[in-house]
């Protein structure tokens, strides 16, 4: 029998397989319909993958845009043209004694709002052709900076050549350039030798299961879901009753004209059932004078 629950799993990605192979493996294990996930990592890289399950699939563009956090470890002296250990050296440079001050400046320097050029070695496009296509071509093409915030940067010596690091960051950015924008500012260059993605939003790895955990929960009848308004806890929400959820499962708009003008920022809004369900999100909208409510996804 297909798998018919919906939610949210928070897959421990292993280092080696890509996001789309993890979804197949999560879809294969449960035998459920609709499986993605909501912001892919990269292969090399390790950790939080959220996964949504049959109607856990429509809520992965409100992670897709959130922050994200990550422990990396970066090794001086060495640039890749993919600025990660899995790409070709093209530059060596001698290390700097790097004093906790210099790090210091550092963490001051890439804090913030600032702008970052997305590497070649990425799923962007150019004239409809993914830039990492170019570079494996031999290819390097302009690439417009793009605005992106480091909300939080610690860094660390682990030894004479290798720092590790944690950031919290917005959509967009990539934390190899960061290790390597980090490596020039240093002097020497740099490229990320290890990535490991820690948090998406509140979602924590620290409630990340493996590929093999999901395989013994689900033969043990117990797989670890998060329920859709837990996922989405960190909204506002409202508890309505049969009648009028009944009315938005048909999709009328109407139905949300009881609703008040939105928390200051809010801009997405959970509507959940008596049993604390989640039946919909609504969104707000200012296409009339005044502002309205407007359905944003209806979950059955």
């Amino acid at each position: 029998m297909p798998f018919t629950q919906s939610g949210l799993l928070l897959i421990d990605k292993a280092e080696g397989p890509s996001s789309a192979h993890v979804v197949h493996q999560v879809k294969k294990i449960l035998g459920a319909k609709r499986v993605g996930h909501l912001g892919t990592l990269d292969p090399f890289a390790s950790g939080l993958l959220p996964i949504g399950i049959n109607e856990g699939t429509k809520i992965a563009d409100i992670f897709l845009g959130g922050a994200k956090s990550y422990r990396a470890v970066m090794v001086m002296g060495i640039a890749t043209d993919s600025q990660d250990a899995t790409g070709q050296v093209i530059a060596e440079l001698p290390v700097p004694a790097v004093s906790d001050d210099d790090l210091r400046r550092l963490e001051e320097k890439f804090s913030g709002a600032q702008t970052q050029i997305p590497p070649m070695f990425s799923a962007l496009k150019k004239d409809g052709v993914r830039l990492y296509q170019l570079a494996r071509q031999g290819q390097e093409v302009e690439r417009a900076a793009r605005a992106i915030e480091i909300s939080r940067l610690k860094l660390r010596r682990l030894s004479e050549r290798e720092i590790e690091f944690e950031v919290a960051c917005s959509r967009g950015t990539y934390v190899r350039t960061l290790a390597a924008d980090m490596g020039t500012a240093l002097g020497c260059g740099a490229h990320l030798k290890a990535l490991r993605r820690l948090a998406c939003d509140h979602l924590s790895l620290q409630d990340g299961v493996t590929i093999e955990q999901l395989e013994a929960a689900m033969t043990a009848g117990a797989v670890p879901l998060v329920p859709l308004a837990k996922a989405l806890s960190h909204l506002p929400a409202v508890t309505w009753d049969g009648r009028s959820v009944a009315r938005l499962r048909q999709g009328q708009q109407d139905a949300l004209l009881e609703l008040r003008v939105p928390p200051s920022g809010a801009t997405l809004l959970s509507i959940l059932d008596q049993a604390g369900e989640l039946v919909a999100l609504a969104q707000w909208s200012e296409d009339l004078p005044g502002g309205r409510w407007r359905l944003y996804r209806v979950f059955h």
